[in-house]
């Protein structure tokens, strides 16, 4: 019987952090609600085109460019980098939207290209990797009608490399895929960041091991290895790729979400051999905004177009900084959430991919 009871005794704290973990899950999400319900209600424009849309291989990009087609043009069609020509043979579209143009298209891309052209149909392509592979860019722009680019430093240079027309579009998020979800212990962090271990970003971690010993973190992607203060980071480090579901549930899961942009300098993470300046929010900005969780990203020039610094989204320069703001939300709760819920109502009412592509369809 005392071994009952003390077992008992022992539950008593366990059983009020979970409590007091699941009051707070609950405020969350409710709070989210909330502000989901606050959204502008946006109807894009059907209009009378038929797209082929080639995909990249970026299920969270992907899907939600495919979607906010499905609802903005009369036909949708989804082809495959192999077949594109094929594929616009057949289904003879209006215009060819290729996404990317990189990594898994194959050797005689730029061919099927130029057959698609040679059969009276337009062709578009928008680089969401900038400025990170313009070796590859400069030659793939001058075989398009037209050049969509998220980094608006990429736009005079396209055009310099003879581009015929370029155009600064923006990425944007899919709200069906990234948005609030109530979220299990297992999911629950105080840090996380998910991304490839690119130098820069390992060389900032590695100066936050110390003050990130005591904290609950959660780190995924890959090349972590590369990290000097693995013998501190190393529990925390879930090496791999994540898939886009799972990432939901940390990014809601999370108290503070880290977000650091990649370094642009040529070498051996990138192909940026004419060494483009990078400017734009990569897309993990907006999604992390989506799930309703505070961010803290480093600071990039494009950023206050979308999101006010303070106000829905917060930023770094340094480490220290980083150190700083991170003991701070952490606790001061409620200003963490407000920032996060308000950062959630901006990305829904003005960063979806619906509001993207209608933006993107009025000039194709």
């Amino acid at each position: 019987m005392k071994d009952v009871a003390k077992k008992r005794h022992r539950s008593l704290p366990e059983a009020k952090i979970a409590y007091r973990s699941g009051y707070a899950e609950g405020r969350r999400f409710g709070g989210c609600q909330a502000m989901m319900e606050r959204v502008q209600m946006f109807e894009p424009t059907m209009r009378d085109m038929k797209v082929l849309y080639i995909p990249q291989g970026f299920d969270a990009i992907d899907e939600g460019v495919i979607l906010a087609l499905q609802q903005s043009v009369r036909e949708c069609v989804v082809g495959s980098p192999a077949t594109m020509l094929q594929d616009a043979s057949q289904h003879r579209p209006d215009v060819v939207l290729v996404m990317n143009g990189l990594h898994v298209f194959p050797a005689d891309h730029l061919e099927q290209v130029d057959g698609i052209r040679a059969l009276g149909i337009r062709t578009a392509v928008w680089f969401v990797d900038d400025p990170y592979f313009t070796e590859d860019t400069a030659t793939i722009c001058r075989h398009y009608d037209v050049v969509f680019t998220h980094e608006e430093a990429a736009v005079p240079f396209y055009g310099g490399n003879g581009a015929s027309r370029v155009i600064y579009m923006p990425l944007a998020v899919n709200p069906g895929m990234f948005q609030p979800r109530r979220i299990e212990p297992q999911h629950q962090y105080d840090i996380c960041f998910i991304g490839t271990g690119f130098w820069n970003r390992i060389a900032l971690f590695d100066e936050l091991a110390p003050f990130l010993a005591n904290k609950k973190v959660f780190i995924a992607g890959g090349q972590w290895h590369r990290l000097t203060r693995s013998d501190v980071l190393g529990p925390f480090i879930h090496e791999g790729w994540i898939d886009p579901s799972s990432t939901v549930n940390y990014y809601n899961g999370a108290k503070i979400v880290i977000n650091v942009h990649r370094t642009c300098e040529n070498g051996e993470d990138n192909r940026n051999t004419h060494h483009l300046e990078g400017r734009s929010i990569n897309p993990r900005t907006y999604e992390i905004s989506a799930c309703g969780t505070m961010q803290i990203t480093d600071a990039r020039g494009d950023l206050p177009r979308f999101y006010q610094p303070g106000y829905d989204i917060e930023t770094f320069t340094t480490a220290a900084e980083l150190e700083s703001k991170i003991k701070y939300y952490l606790k001061h709760e409620q200003e963490r959430q407000d920032m996060a819920w308000r950062g959630l109502l901006t990305t829904l009412n003005q960063h979806t991919f619906a509001r993207r592509i209608a933006q993107l369809l009025e000039h194709v």
